[in-house]
């Protein structure tokens, strides 16, 4: 389970804020990447706190909330537009920038999931898996989550034959097929593979 040692180590030597930071929708072919940085209260941490992808839908709604409630939370995304002309990468970069401006207090420094650090309005480091070893990443790949999961649900009311209230864009095989049925949409990432193939009219095979 995830603790607050990291955090704790960086307090000992240094005075002010330190945000987890985490994100949602790298990999599916449809939607924005959505990033959430997270400033915890350490007197007053939500029980239960796991890497979003360990929980039930209902357990990361119900943390979602407690989050809100007791932390400081900054949301950032980048738009399918942007992930297309920046790639992927730089995209999800941008939008974990922009969680952590939108943090109400500033963060002093932050850790970010993964091993590959962005360009913060603040030092930053890596921790390899950090949603499952810090209780701020971990917080923050649950609003990151829930945030984008709302995101596919309301798309899907406008586009109901991707199935993207359950498959959040990802490439599943009913996403798939519904890409060949009903073609592409602008809420589609036109530089991965499957959606750029469709449109170039080769075999959708050739990405899979």
């Amino acid at each position: 389970m995830p603790h607050y040692i990291h955090e704790s180590r960086w307090l000992k030597e240094n005075s002010g804020f330190i945000a987890g930071v985490d994100e949602a929708g790298r990999g599916p072919l449809a939607g924005p990447v959505v990033a959430a940085a997270v400033i915890l209260n350490r007197k007053n941490i939500p029980k239960g706190l796991n890497d979003s992808k360990k929980l039930t839908e209902k357990a990361r709604e119900d943390s979602f909330v407690q989050i809100m409630e007791c932390a400081i939370v900054g949301i950032g995304e980048a738009s399918v537009d942007e992930i297309d002309l920046l790639n992927i990468r730089q995209a999800t970069h941008l939008a974990m920038a922009r969680a952590v401006r939108a943090l109400a207090t500033p963060a002093t420094f932050a850790i970010v999931d993964g091993n590959d650090a962005p360009a913060l309005p603040c030092p930053c480091d890596t921790l390899v898996e950090g949603d499952a070893k810090s209780v701020s990443i971990a917080a923050a790949s649950i609003v990151a989550k829930v945030t984008r999961d709302r995101m596919m649900r309301a798309l899907h009311d406008l586009h109901p034959g991707y199935g993207w209230s359950s498959n959040k864009g990802y490439g599943t095989e009913e996403h798939l097929s519904a890409l060949l049925r009903l073609g592409v949409t602008g809420h589609h990432r036109r530089s991965f593979a499957p959606v750029y193939n469709i449109l170039c009219g080769r075999n959708l095979a050739d990405s899979i």
